[in-house]
């Protein structure tokens, strides 16, 4: 038989209550070793005097080993020259190494406290429970550093809005300087125009009066001429007044034949003409000059893959990605945007030129709508459109569409009380397709772009009503 392998030097060097190296070693008539200060304390917690192993009875007066414990001491003090990864926890009771964990009690013990008082309770080594706790808590350090990570997401989103404030505001702010320039201009102009008129008519009026003017006064001078020669004949007599008085009857008659001259009407300025509703007739004919959008896209819901235009009523997929922040309202994963004016009641719609563009969705979406992950062109996810995709019309996603001509608008109208979205055809208001849902969130104008390609047609644009359909409401 193979000779056993004899125990190892720990095995004679360690106390059996506190299992760890011998501290003032003493010996008992049975030949059991404890530490001094162990079998002090079990024998005061017992209140006994016998063995803790073997049970045996202790009379005699016990003292140090010295033998063992200079054997216990000299290896100890290897033991304690290797590394040690933390300071050893003492309890504050029996001044013992912490090496064990009472789950009945959820508290750290020592050899002493375990026994007796945590006898039949179930104890378990102190590191297996730093186990389990630690492998409890790595679930709320996942979590932490998830939320650490959304919380820094969000900080950068912050951080980007900044300059992208400053942005938007010196774009806006250069918009609305061209845009009241153009106003000022036309101000301007219209005013030119009304002042010019004003001094033509005065000139014109002034020419008229004058020449009216010289008229009479060459009319007073014949008058003049003709009275004094009456005057003249009068203070003659005898046969010199017979002689005269013909003559100077039938001169007198002349000048006074022709009806009495009057004042020309009309020969003032027409202040009425010029100033009457002069406001009012200025904003109607800015009017006329000016253009009205249905529907004005949002930037702040634009996919950064997509550029509007700078009057906000176009959208197309841009040449380069736009650096912008990823705000709650933007969409992130398509290209995408909506209107900036949601409705929740009435009657609406708006028409949006094509053109040849290969790739379009246009309709309507809840303001609810998924923006940042995945998900689908249809009525569960909330978006109700016409979708258009090389040649192929779909109501969204799924029914395939047939239409007698491919239409370069699309009206979109949206009946949100009687919940529907209905497109057509405005050319000769052939409808395309009718949604139909119960509408509960407010609704958006929706605009979605693919590449232009070799098309003709770059963007999708927001127009007026055609003039061939009935207005909308």
């Amino acid at each position: 038989m193979a000779e056993e392998n004899p125990p190892p030097l720990t095995h004679y060097l360690t106390c059996n209550v506190c299992t760890e190296i011998f501290t003032d070693p003493v010996s008992l008539g049975c030949h059991h070793s404890f530490c001094s200060s162990c079998l002090q304390d079990f024998w005061g917690q017992a209140e006994n005097k016998n063995c803790p192993v073997c049970k045996r009875k202790s009379s005699k007066d016990i003292g140090v080993n010295f033998s063992i414990k200079e054997l216990a001491d000299s290896y100890a003090g290897r033991q304690r020259s290797g590394p040690s990864d933390e300071a050893q926890v003492v309890c504050t009771e029996h001044l013992k190494d912490i090496k064990w964990f009472c789950k009945d009690e959820q508290r750290a013990v020592c050899h002493v406290c375990e026994f007796p008082h945590h006898q039949g309770h179930t104890v378990v080594p102190l590191e297996e429970k730093v186990q389990e706790l630690k492998q409890q808590l790595r679930p709320d350090l996942t979590a932490l550093q998830a939320r650490r990570r959304r919380y820094q997401e969000l900080e950068e989103t912050y951080e980007a809005m900044v300059p992208h404030l400053e942005v938007q505001r010196v774009k806006t702010e250069g918009r609305i300087r061209a845009e009241f320039e153009q106003l000022h201009r036309f101000l301007r102009e219209e005013e030119e125009a009304r002042l010019k008129a004003l001094r033509e008519e005065e000139e014109q009026k002034r020419k008229r009066i004058l020449l009216k003017r010289k008229t009479l006064q060459e009319q007073i001078r014949s008058l003049s001429e003709g009275l004094s020669a009456v005057e003249a004949d009068l203070q003659k007599d005898g046969l010199s007044f017979l002689s005269a008085s013909t003559r100077s009857r039938t001169s007198a008659r002349a000048l006074l034949s022709g009806s009495d001259p009057q004042l020309l009407p009309g020969a003032l300025l027409d202040e009425a003409k010029h100033l009457g509703n002069l406001a009012h007739r200025v904003w109607e004919k800015m009017g006329q000059r000016t253009t009205f959008s249905p529907v004005t896209l949002d930037p702040n819901t634009a996919h950064r893959w997509v550029s509007l235009s700078d009057d906000l009523t176009s959208v197309r997929q841009g040449d380069v990605t736009q650096k912008v922040p990823n705000n709650p309202e933007r969409f992130s994963q398509y290209a995408e945007v909506l209107g900036s004016e949601g409705f929740s009641s009435g009657e609406h719609c708006w028409e949006v030129e094509v053109g040849d563009l290969p790739i379009w969705r246009i309709g309507v979406a809840k303001e609810s709508v998924e923006r940042k992950g995945e998900r689908t062109l249809s009525p569960a996810k909330g978006i109700w459109c016409l979708s258009y995709t090389s040649g192929k019309y779909t109501q969204g996603t799924c029914q395939t569409l047939t239409l007698k001509r491919t239409p370069e608008r699309i009206r979109v109208q949206l009946d949100y009380d009687g919940g529907k979205v209905s497109f057509y055809d405005p050319e000769d208001m052939t409808l395309i397709y009718t949604h139909q849902h119960t509408f509960t969130d407010n609704i958006f104008p929706y605009f979605s772009v693919g590449a232009a390609g070799k098309a003709r047609t770059k963007a999708v644009r927001v127009c007026s009503d055609s003039p061939r359909t009935k207005p909308c409401k």
